[in-house]
């Protein structure tokens, strides 16, 4: 028999209309209480819901470039110790140079020379080790690190040549048999370590920025999230507080009903 064929009487009716109202109602609270949100849906409130939606877009943009920031600071920090490295090298090779001009012994010097071209070798294979994933500050490479969702505020760190003949370091000619090509050796070095320095201090600076625009992009995150949560979260105690009522309304609508129903029932006893 269709619905419509059913006919319940006023105060029925009403009794039942007022029950689903209870029943949504305590779908929605409960739905609240179980999301920590009173605005799970643009239903519920598009103003907040969309406004929401937008924060947490470009926070999960933030969060991503704060991810590449960190990314730019291990390339930073790897061009930093590759200088560092090839530094006390130079230091080295320094070392061998002040003991080629102490010696007067020709093979001794000729020893020298040859471990300060092992100590070039070095040099330039560790400017070639320097890199981090495929970008490598020692061997020209050039970052570009983004600051904000859109790419319109960014820092590009220039790297360098820093191999032996990049740092213009030349061979040790003569064997050093003479000062003259131990004290041209010396000259070279002394310049690779001025430039080595200046580098470093621009590096350093560098990593510094991109250090300090990490720590405000995550600052921005957090505020950003929480501006989202602060428009769409629910109050626990006051939803708390509306669920104990509608069940006590519930309560009170089922005998409504209850009573409804007898009230109609009664009218049989009359037969």
């Amino acid at each position: 028999m269709p619905i419509n064929d059913i006919t319940l009487a006023g105060g029925m009716r009403t009794d039942l209309t007022n029950l689903q109202l209870i029943s949504a109602l305590q779908a929605r609270t409960s739905e609240r209480l179980s999301t920590g949100k009173r605005v799970n849906s643009a239903i519920d409130d598009p103003a907040a819901y969309f406004a929401a939606q937008a924060n947490l877009g470009r926070a999960a943009d933030l969060s991503a470039r704060k991810d590449e920031m960190g990314e730019a600071i291990q390339t930073v920090q790897a061009g930093n110790q590759g200088i560092t490295a090839i530094t006390d090298l130079i230091q080295q090779a320094k070392g061998l140079a002040a003991s080629a001009k102490a010696s007067s012994d020709a093979t001794e010097r000729s020893n020298l020379a040859t471990q300060f071209g092992d100590l070039m070798t070095q040099i330039d294979q560790l400017a070639t080790d320097a890199g981090y994933k495929g970008t490598n500050l020692l061997a020209g490479d050039s970052l570009t690190v983004a600051f904000n969702e859109d790419a319109s505020s960014t820092l590009t760190v220039t790297g360098f040549d820093a191999s032996s003949g990049g740092l213009g370091i030349g061979a040790a000619t003569g064997n050093w048999a003479a000062n003259t090509d131990v004290d041209a050796a010396i000259t070279d070095l002394n310049a690779a370590l001025v430039t080595l320095r200046s580098s470093a201090k621009t590096l350093s600076s560098n990593n510094s920025v991109i250090s300090t625009r990490q720590s405000f992009v995550g600052g921005m995150v957090t505020t950003l999230t929480q501006g989202a949560d602060q428009l769409t979260a629910s109050d626990p105690n006051e939803e708390g507080a509306n669920m104990l009522a509608l069940q006590t309304r519930m309560q009170l609508g089922v005998a409504a009903l209850g009573l409804s129903n007898q009230a109609q029932q009664s009218i049989l006893r009359l037969f």
